[in-house]
């Protein structure tokens, strides 16, 4: 066999019997360690990965490696038999496919995409940190695309870790209903396994051992009562979601843990409760009930029963049952340059069979593509299939138009399903080749990554030729410079970040556009008039043809609308993109035989810039959410820099031993924020951050911003 490939036993498992999860979480709440556990319970790897010593499957970057974080999600295939003889789903050998997602804000648009095509997620938590910012993001994001999920306290044997703690903010932060089902044994460096509650059983781990050995001891004397008052709660939480079980529970009688466990199936599966386990991945304990739970109360594809989608040609709904007896249908949720075997679209089966070499339909983009090759990705390597089925995650070679978000499916029943929306870009910066010669190579690299990352831009300023990139902060600029120099060889320098302003406009105004020009032979006559209006933030862009009794007739319309967007790109202060505004095109005219469309589009961009200029036009700037760790004595000082920033503190929380500083801050003022940080706390403060919203400029920063941009307002 090839290096690289890989050969799945058993691939044929009934749908009931597959599970497609992810793993999501905040930085450093162990998430890939937690994934390295699972591939080595499950046979799938015979070594455990280890982060800081760079040897883990998932993060399979170099970068990854060396930098100890995820970046790309990681998609892999495994086996897990659950022993327990009340298990709901029985002893059979059950499919997972796992996604492992990265937790830094920056790579945000990796758990988005995942979570869309997930059926359950694995949400892992710190004991000590207990909820963290990142942690109510990607939950957020889960809860958008309504994915049950399970959610697993990791690190039970760190100093400060608080169990109980931890469950009280997922009630109080993440507003959701936990149903403890493993609680700990220890806690701190006396952590030594968990009580499954509802078998009362005690599971002991000897030592930290790669930990596949477990015994089960009776309940220790030191947790006995708190496991009667949390299996109690735990039995009235399950039989709340099931009335025939509730007529039980009312009348005094405890129904039996396979009734109990199957109504607990039902409601994660409803998202009415979220089970909750308890270990330390690091050191090997707790990972295996964890496991257990995936199987019995995660849903498999056939649960999820249908999809539902619009019908491209007549705009009406489409409903999918998940089988394979229905039309083919999949979504594109990644793009990958695998250096191997090219371009990989990865693809999430909804309904239907997959065979290699078989022709789709892109419903999104109106065109066909053949399929070469269909892979099984484990990490970064692969293994060959001829066909696929309904509910599985597969990479496919020789898709040349597809884009992430894209519906595939057959032609004779087509359908679009909801795509995915990624974030804007809040930070960019100039890049240049270092030679000539790498000119072209780093077009080629931008493009590829590009390709792969919905939240990574480029743009080439025509007034000065530089090509500028953008994305979700300094650490994914950083990352794909990196891969650029790695992955295609192509060495560049970058200037300083930019923070990505926008500009909008404060009131409504009207304005006309006049492009007439007679030069020998046919001329050009275009002529417009517009309003422009502001619209709440973040709503977009939104254009009106208002235009009655053919004042400009109809195929000249879109050249109007075309150059207004045009003209916004550049907006009217400073030269940033104009956004959050509407703009309708009431009246004009034209001449039979001196218009084009050309004339019009031209018109359109003058309108535009008339009238953003007499309707009161503002600069924007993204704010971030910042959240500041910090030991108490540095407190004071924290909070005096931030507000230097021009930072609003929304309030501050005790967590342990830290206190946690709350803020709204504006990016431009951010720059080098790790290094001052450091200095102000010995090093002991840490700090996340991620983009909240666009709010207006200060008048005198503004004025600095439009002194720089070197326009004439």
């Amino acid at each position: 066999m090839a290096a690289g490939d890989i050969k799945t036993k058993n691939r044929d498992v009934p749908m009931d019997r597959v599970r497609n999860i992810g793993v999501i979480a905040h930085i450093d709440a162990g998430k890939t360690t937690t994934t390295e556990r699972i591939l080595y319970y499950t046979g799938k790897s015979y070594k455990i990965g280890d982060i800081d010593e760079g040897t883990t499957q998932m993060d399979w970057m170099e970068q990854e490696r060396e930098r100890g974080i995820t970046i790309v999600s990681a998609a892999t295939t495994t086996f897990w038999t659950v022993t327990d003889p009340n298990s709901p789903v029985g002893n059979e050998s059950f499919r997972v496919n796992i996604i492992d997602t990265p937790g830094h804000v920056d790579f945000t648009a990796e758990v988005e995409r995942s979570l869309r095509v997930l059926d359950g997620a694995v949400t892992v938590l710190d004991a000590e940190e207990t909820v963290q910012s990142q942690t109510e993001t990607v939950w957020r994001q889960a809860d958008k695309y309504k994915v049950p999920r399970i959610i697993f306290v990791n690190k039970n044997d760190k100093l400060g870790a608080n169990f109980e703690g931890t469950v009280k903010a997922v009630i109080e932060r993440l507003g959701a209903n936990p149903a403890v089902m493993a609680y700990p044994i220890g806690a701190e460096q006396s952590f030594r396994g968990v009580v499954l509650l509802l078998e009362r059983k005690a599971l002991i781990w000897q030592g930290d051992e790669t930990g596949a050995k477990y015994t089960e001891e009776k309940i220790p004397d030191e947790v006995e009562d708190k496991v009667e008052v949390w299996r109690a709660k735990l039995i009235e939480q399950i039989c709340e979601t099931d009335d025939t079980l509730l007529e039980k529970f009312l009348a005094g009688e405890e129904p039996s843990i396979k009734e109990l466990k199957t109504a607990l199936r039902k409601a994660v599966i409803a998202y009415k409760l979220v089970p909750v386990y308890a270990g330390a991945s690091l050191r090997n304990k707790g990972v295996q009930p964890m496991l257990d739970a995936i199987v019995e109360y995660l849903p498999s594809p056939a649960d999820i029963d249908h999809v539902k989608g619009i019908n491209p040609k007549t705009g009406e709904e489409v409903i999918r049952k998940t089988i394979n007896e229905e039309p083919f249908a999949g979504l594109a949720f990644k793009i990958q340059a695998d250096p191997h075997v090219g371009r990989l679209t990865y693809l999430r089966i909804y309904s239907g069979t997959l065979k290699a070499g078989q022709t789709l339909y892109n419903a999104s983009k109106d065109k066909e593509e053949r399929i070469s090759r269909m892979l099984l990705m484990h990490a970064n390597k692969r293994e060959e299939i001829d066909q696929a089925f309904a509910g599985e995650i597969v990479a496919l070679v020789g898709l040349r138009e597809t884009a992430t978000g894209n519906t595939m499916c057959d032609k004779s029943s087509p359908i679009v399903l909801e795509s995915i929306t990624f974030p804007e870009p809040v930070i960019s910066l100039a890049i240049e080749p270092k030679t000539k010669s790498d000119q072209e190579k780093m077009g080629y690299a931008l493009s590829k990554l590009s390709d792969e990352d919905p939240t990574f831009r480029i743009k080439t300023n025509h007034e000065t030729g530089q090509t500028i990139i953008s994305g979700m902060g300094e650490l994914h600029l950083e990352i794909i410079v990196d891969r650029m120099k790695r992955e295609f060889r192509v060495e560049a320098s970058t200037g300083a970040p930019q923070v990505a302003y926008k500009e909008t406009v404060k009131k409504t105004a009207e304005a006309e556009g006049k492009y007439i020009r007679q030069s020998g032979g046919r001329g050009q006559y275009g002529h417009c008039l517009i309003r422009i209006e502001p619209l709440p933030r973040g709503t977009g862009f939104e254009f009106v043809d208002g235009i009655k009794g053919g004042a400009i007739p109809n195929e000249f319309i879109p050249a109007v609308e075309k150059g207004i967007k045009d003209a916004m790109e550049n907006g009217v202060l400073a030269g940033y993109p104009t956004v959050d505004t509407r703009i309708t095109l009431f009246d004009g005219t034209y001449h039979d035989v001196d218009s084009s469309e050309m004339a019009f589009k031209i018109a359109g961009s003058m309108a535009f810039q008339h009238a953003a200029k007499a309707a009161d036009p503002i600069i924007l700037e993204p704010i971030m959410k910042v959240e500041v760790s910090t030991p108490d004595e540095f407190m004071g000082d924290v909070i005096g820099d931030l507000s230097s920033k021009r930072a609003q503190i929304l309030g501050t929380d005790k967590r342990g031993r830290l206190t946690i500083i709350n803020a709204y801050a504006p990016l431009a003022e951010l720059s080098g924020y790790a290094t001052k940080l450091r200095s102000l706390s010995q090093g002991r403060a840490s700090y996340y951050m991620e983009p909240s919203h666009y709010e207006e400029v200060p008048k005198n920063i503004a004025e600095g911003i439009i002194a720089k941009s070197g326009k004439t307002a």
